[in-house]
């Protein structure tokens, strides 16, 4: 609907005498009518309608929430052995030999752990520390990067 339409629907509506006027015009429905607060007024309101409908009262008690703290499980703080050159990370000696170290496996200060190959160069990286093998996290045959983590291994 046009504006200037509504406004002049509007304007005979409010200088008309009617009440309510209601126009549907393509598919648009409008409902217009007069506020008839004087009528409205003027009847009787029931009684029971009037009276006061008391409020209970509710006792409120505090609630007292009791939580057990758990003692915290001590935290491991495991070791990272990093990669100190780039390369290519072997965990054996051979493709036929058996990994130098596996997953749970306890080791000593200065066990061998994989070769990294640098320019046709084995350089065996030894352990730093004493512990055991938590995770193997580079790829066998797989190339590495200086100061990448290789394994993590929870000292004892």
């Amino acid at each position: 609907m046009d504006l200037n339409y509504l406004k002049k629907i509007t304007k005979i509506f409010t200088e008309s005498g009617v009440d309510e006027i209601e126009i549907e015009e393509e598919g648009l429905k409008l409902r217009i009518a007069k506020n008839k607060s004087n009528s409205v007024a003027n009847l009787p309101v029931p009684q029971q309608v009037i009276q006061t409908i008391p409020t209970p009262q509710v006792e409120h008690k505090p609630v007292e929430i009791k939580q057990e703290v758990k003692p915290a499980a001590p935290q491991v703080i495991l070791h990272e052995v990093k990669s100190p050159i780039v390369g290519t990370f072997y965990r054996a000696p051979s493709p036929d030999a058996d990994s130098y170290v596996e997953v749970g496996q306890t080791i000593q200060k200065g066990t061998a752990l994989c070769i990294i190959e640098a320019m046709k160069l084995m350089n065996e990286i030894e352990s730093d520390v004493s512990g055991r093998i938590v995770k193997i996290i580079a790829e066998n045959a797989q190339a590495v990067e200086y100061n990448q983590v290789l394994f993590l291994i929870e000292p004892t």
